[in-house]
């Protein structure tokens, strides 16, 4: 489908009016890397800056999607329009996400306030989708106050959200190991507020007495650095969910005091720029390689004729 067959400006529009069609609409056009993608950003551009992005990750089994659901009921309740992008494992036989996060959410399908995607994660590491970014900038263009992304649940690659999200909640529960995986995935660094969900379980008083010493081993206790709160949540009931928002706007409100949240914005958009132009120089090396280019440097170096980095220079310079 060519670009002009999409009428981005009304489509924006619409999104921007809150018509979950128009915005499901923008966010497949992302997925599907539309050539009017590019059109899509630069009319979303002026309306992005605005939503709070709130990550949740953690080992599956934890209840990401039953902690989302309680987040979203809680910011329904202070009358703020939320977003989800629930990121789903690809099937393996038809790529599709297998949208078990949307079945565990449907308490807000008819809510108009309330966006809810699933996403494939389509072989991405870091329990993300790739067009997660972009798909970010569609909710927050569209007039998302708030939005949830929650990842796939694969475990140890799970630290990319921490560059997606202002503030990211890392899960875990009693009886799982988690703290053991908590340090050796670089969980602690990544997180802004520990849950330990499932809290009526036995062992969750321990998890709690773990995670915080293994918190309080770390950098994060130098004055004026944030140390992570470790709290009790039952999400499946909504009990902890009072001093998870207060912890939540506790952040919050210390990232904008100190500067904190323009920095990771910053960090954010500039991780998004690169990534990007990565895209676009691959893109080029493909021809470059369909022209022989590439092939040619490789059998140059082959031979002995050139060193590796002499011909990597020399495809640089020919892009």
């Amino acid at each position: 489908m060519a670009g002009r067959d999409v009428d981005v400006h009304a489509l924006v529009e619409q999104a921007r009016a809150g018509r979950p069609r128009a915005v499901a609409r923008l966010i497949s056009l992302v997925e599907n890397a539309h050539p009017a993608l590019r059109e899509v950003m630069a009319a979303l551009a002026p309306h992005t800056g605005r939503a709070w992005v709130i990550g949740l990750t953690g080992s599956p089994g934890v209840g990401k999607s039953t902690t989302t659901n309680m987040l979203v009921k809680a910011f329904r309740a202070r009358g703020k329009r939320v977003g989800v992008l629930a990121v789903d494992p690809s099937s393996p036989f038809s790529g599709g996400a297998l949208l078990g996060d949307r079945i565990r959410m449907t308490d807000h399908a008819l809510d108009p306030e309330v966006y809810i995607r699933s996403m494939a994660s389509r072989g991405h590491l870091g329990g993300l989708s790739w067009a997660t970014p972009q798909a970010l900038r569609v909710l927050d263009g569209a007039g998302c106050d708030v939005v949830l992304v929650e990842t796939v649940g694969v475990g140890q690659s799970e630290v990319e959200i921490a560059g997606m999200a202002d503030t990211t909640i890392v899960l875990l529960a009693p009886g799982m190991g988690d703290g053991v995986q908590a340090a050796k995935a670089g969980i602690l660094e990544i997180g802004d507020v520990f849950v330990v969900n499932k809290a009526d379980r036995e062992g969750a008083d321990a998890t709690v007495r773990e995670l915080r010493h293994m918190i309080s081993l770390g950098d994060r206790t130098e004055p004026g650095l944030w140390r992570p709160p470790v709290l009790k949540t039952v999400a499946d009931r909504d009990e902890g969910i009072e001093e998870l928002m207060e912890a939540l706007d506790k952040h919050l409100a210390w990232m904008t005091e100190r500067g904190e949240l323009e920095q990771r914005r910053l960090r954010r958009a500039a991780a998004e720029v690169e990534a990007i132009a990565l895209a676009r120089l691959r893109d080029r090396m493909g021809d470059l390689h369909a022209d022989q280019g590439v092939a040619s440097a490789a059998a140059r170096v082959v031979s002995g004729e050139v060193d590796p980095y002499t011909a990597a220079e020399e495809v640089v310079a020919a892009l």
